[in-house]
């Protein structure tokens, strides 16, 4: 029963995706924005979200996180079409609608040949931070959460592998074989640093403890090897800007917990930048 229920959601999927092409890229992203403000509170408890939000803006007023939710779905939805347009965002006309800040420090690592680890949050669009740092001709390996859905995940894959990133590494232990052989190739890494993972560690987060993943801290250690946040955000529609941070050296006798740490309040800073372009429908402090 449970993957009939999936094949039936990959089938509505694919007709979406298929009436979005129709549509366009501008008119898609803009019907499925407003779609998923309807739609998408029946998906996801509105008492995490208010929970979630309160957590980081404990006086915030009903209202504004009323307003927050609502255009975090709207981005949601958004994302959701524009998932079809991939290649037109890597080499199309959509590639001129994203701004680079900090695109230097990219052709350094580059020329350069630096080993690094990229990371970031579910903000905006995150799908066209890891296409851009390959399409800069970055050697890259992207960490991945499979969907449960096994047919759409399959369908996303072949999407990420051609359009995002070639190297595509599924979160676990059979993941991390892959990871640490990548790494000895000299790959840089990107990977989200935002969601609740088992297998992480209790860090400080919005001054509450949250279950981090601790792989950047890992890889720092292993390698010696320095981070570097990456940040996008929707300017307007389909117009987006990506900012590559400097990167930020730690020591190898660095605690794995002091190191997680630093890095949530790098992702803190992100997150107050635009609220109603990150995801709060993960229960991230549960």
């Amino acid at each position: 029963m449970k993957y009939l229920n999936y094949f039936i959601q990959f089938i509505l999927t694919i007709l979406c995706f298929i009436f979005f092409k129709i549509l366009g890229p501008s008119l898609s992203s803009r019907l499925s924005g407003k779609i998923f403000e309807k739609i998408g509170p029946f998906f996801r408890p509105k008492k995490t979200i208010h929970s979630n939000i309160k957590r980081v803006y404990p006086n915030i007023e009903i209202k504004e996180i009323t307003n927050i939710a609502n255009l975090m779905w709207n981005n949601y939805g958004r994302v959701f079409a524009e998932f079809m347009f991939m290649n037109e965002f890597r080499s199309g006309k959509l590639s001129q609608n994203i701004e680079i800040v900090g695109q230097n420090i990219l052709e350094n690592i580059k020329s350069n040949n630096k080993q690094v680890i990229f990371i970031s949050g579910h903000f905006s669009n995150f799908e066209l931070m890891a296409m851009h740092l390959e399409k800069s001709g970055i050697n890259l390996c992207a960490i991945y959460r499979p969907l449960n859905n096994i047919f759409l995940n399959n369908f996303m894959e072949r999407i990420r592998k051609k359009y995002i990133c070639k190297n595509q590494i599924k979160k676990g232990i059979g993941g991390l074989k892959k990871l640490i052989s990548f790494k000895n190739k000299n790959l840089s890494t990107a990977l989200m640093i935002d969601q609740r993972v088992s297998e992480g560690i209790l860090s400080n987060f919005f001054n509450e403890k949250a279950l981090t993943t601790t792989i950047p801290a890992q890889l720092v250690k292993k390698f010696n090897i320095p981070i570097v946040p990456i940040y996008i955000e929707r300017v307007a529609g389909l117009k987006f800007k990506i900012c590559i941070n400097e990167p930020v050296y730690f020591s190898k006798e660095t605690s794995v917990k002091t190191i997680t740490d630093e890095l949530n309040k790098i992702l803190e800073k992100m997150v107050v930048k635009k609220p109603d372009q990150w995801i709060w429908s993960h229960n991230r402090w549960k």
